[in-house]
């Protein structure tokens, strides 16, 4: 019997003498997260803009939380990037008084266009108002959703190289061209900003369900059996990496799934983001469970959110397998199913 989350033939190496990635087939990584960093600092500091009531520039990023990635599967190039953006602005009205601010930038992703970020510009706390916020909120906002934009082509042209790989008759295939997302703003920023490049990645389409199922043991138990290493060893029948803390990570199923618990409320909540492996590098679907105390068992809920259209109905039915029936079958938690 496949294992949960395998069993494509394709998948399998084959036809090139050095068995690697036949005619581009499997997902090849590129983490690009330490080099986004440098990036994103690069093109924000020093932006500065001018108006008939000072000067503003942009004169630090003291926080840049996310991370980025470029895959290749069957010759398609597909970008994943999700950021927290915070940078600091320091203004020199025309009399020399000088200002400090904030800019953030909570939602730069792929799943976001460029007009759609959310650029959000403010004086820090005790400093007084002063007519150098607007222009920041103006034409200095115009400027970061430039460079913004402008990483995201350096993205996109600078590591495409080596990503397709010669197919199994020696030829490398070109990356297929899917629409853009990006739409860079006008406003120049020096001379970083480039055209838009014409390789561009792919949105993944996913979904969000629930499902809910009940179980004959006490809110607490079935708490732990989601987090205990030993508990899930049980019920998987393999070995299993188990972090039962806020932050852990876990991985079972021989690796067919692993995350990373997110938030933990003892014998109540648990969210976690999950992923199969063979699921795109670096993307996690967001999966709650909540709890309820129902008398003599309990009824647990299970919200999924961002699983990957196609991967939809494996999904439910692994959950219910891997999860609600194999619990039941190994503690003796059993009931019926609906």
């Amino acid at each position: 019997m496949a294992k949960w989350g395998e069993g494509d033939p394709r998948w399998i190496v084959e036809e090139r003498a050095d068995a690697t990635n036949v005619n581009n087939w499997h997902w090849t990584e590129r983490d690009v997260t330490g080099w986004s960093t440098d990036k994103l600092k690069e093109l924000l500091l020093g932006l500065r803009v001018e108006g008939p009531e000072g000067s503003c520039e942009v004169t630090d990023v003291p926080k840049l939380d996310g991370e980025a990635s470029i895959n290749n599967r069957k010759g398609k190039l597909i970008y994943f990037y999700e950021w927290n953006v915070k940078a600091t602005w320091t203004g020199t009205s025309t009399t020399g008084i000088k200002y400090k601010g904030n800019i953030e930038v909570p939602n730069l992703s792929d799943e976001n266009d460029m007009d759609d970020l959310d650029i959000s510009v403010s004086l820090c706390k005790d400093e007084p108002n002063t007519t150098l916020t607007e222009l920041m909120k103006k034409e200095g906002a115009k400027k970061v959703r430039a460079a913004l934009g402008s990483y995201v082509d350096h993205l996109k042209s600078e590591f495409t190289q080596g990503m397709i790989l010669p197919t199994a008759n020696g030829v490398a295939s070109k990356p297929q061209q899917t629409q853009t997302k990006v739409k860079v703003d006008k406003t120049q920023i020096g001379s970083s900003v480039s055209a838009p490049s014409p390789s561009t990645g792919v949105k993944i389409p996913t979904c969000k369900f629930s499902l809910k199922e009940t179980f004959l043991t006490s809110p607490d138990e079935l708490y732990r059996t989601f987090i205990n290493q030993d508990m899930v060893q049980a019920f998987t029948h393999t070995a299993a990496v188990v972090d039962g803390d806020k932050g852990g990570k876990f991985q079972l199923l021989e690796g067919s799934v692993n995350g990373e618990f997110l938030e933990l409320v003892p014998d109540e909540k648990i969210v976690m983001k999950w992923r199969f492996k063979t699921w795109p590098c670096e993307h996690y679907a967001t999966i709650t469970l909540n709890m309820k105390d129902r008398g003599n068992e309990t009824e647990l809920k299970v919200e999924c959110k961002g699983v990957p259209t196609v991967e939809e109905d494996r999904t439910k039915e692994g959950w219910k397998r891997h999860y609600f029936e194999a619990i039941k079958q190994t503690f003796g938690f059993g009931a019926r199913l609906y």
